[in-house]
């Protein structure tokens, strides 16, 4: 399985989600079989799960998107390129084209509709992947944006590609509901929804919903700092049929540990069963679905 944590807004407690769920996979309680887990940072523009994961690192791979590369020589500046890109990424005024590197999105159309094959594609940096393990049962990758670079989509597609097929891979999710969102959920199994009971995580909470609804992604919510806020979250799920995977609560020493950079079942080992119970809800509600087919 695939499964994404995500959540409408920053800071709700995705990456405690996402960390604390590998782990509890990786290293389940004492007597219970250890899993084969892959963690995903696809929070490219600024993951942390490697604060708390703290992964032997054994490979760093540089990703490139193809950008056109316009030769002066060959160029009559006809502009048929500049017209064809919907980005805006090359322009051509009255000398040759200009190209806007940091908007392309590497289709390479105008190196097709170019009549005088004056356009070819070059490799064009805009981050890098680390890959490493945690312990015996569990691997790592992350993606990490070049700064300065503005589109996040064509290096989520690279750290997706790092997923092992014979691993259970979670995958933390950038926040919102934007491009980079809908690139991290597309093909998953199920999507964690991550909230909080105040009125902007439930505003976020509807608009996560419906991203994920419009993907026909099954998905479940994580209500965290469950006993702060009001009970509008609660009543929005009840209402809409949303399975409620669990409720951690508003504990200061779950603050304290997540600012050492500490996990959170290793420290405070009796919140451990929360995140068995949010695996064990998510492969009943799997069975079920594939029973239901």
């Amino acid at each position: 399985m695939k499964i994404a944590v995500a959540s409408g807004k920053g800071g709700t407690g995705k990456t405690t989600v996402a960390v604390n769920l590998t782990l509890s996979v990786a290293a389940p309680a004492r007597g219970e079989p250890s899993e084969s887990v892959q963690l995903l940072d696809c929070d490219v523009e600024a993951p942390n799960c490697h604060i708390f994961m703290k992964p032997k690192v054994v490979s760093t791979k540089t990703v490139t998107v193809p950008i056109p590369e316009v030769d002066g020589e060959k160029c009559d500046a006809c502009g048929e390129c500049s017209r064809l890109c919907q980005y805006n990424a090359i322009v051509c005024l009255k000398s040759k084209p200009i190209v806007f590197a940091g908007m392309c999105h590497g289709c390479g159309g105008c190196t097709l509709i170019c009549p005088q094959q004056a356009i070819s594609e070059v490799g064009w940096e805009i981050g890098v992947i680390d890959q490493g393990t945690v312990g015996a049962h569990c691997d790592f990758a992350q993606g990490r944006l070049k700064i300065g670079e503005i589109m996040s989509p064509p290096l989520i597609r690279a750290v997706k590609r790092t997923a092992k097929q014979d691993h259970l891979v979670i995958i933390d999710a950038p926040p919102g509901t934007s491009c980079p969102v809908v690139e991290t959920v597309k093909g998953c199994d199920y999507v964690i929804l991550v909230t909080e009971p105040t009125p902007f995580g439930l505003n976020d909470l509807w608009l996560a919903v419906e991203m994920t609804e419009a993907m026909s992604v099954p998905f479940g919510v994580v209500i965290n700092r469950s006993d702060t806020g009001d009970n509008r979250v609660h009543e929005f799920c009840r209402e809409q049929n949303i399975p409620i995977l669990a409720q951690i609560p508003n504990d200061r020493r779950i603050a304290e540990a997540y600012s050492r950079g500490e996990v959170i079942i290793d420290a405070l080992p009796e919140y451990r069963s929360q995140f068995d119970t949010i695996m064990s809800q998510i492969r009943r509600q799997e069975v079920g679905r594939r029973d239901a087919q």
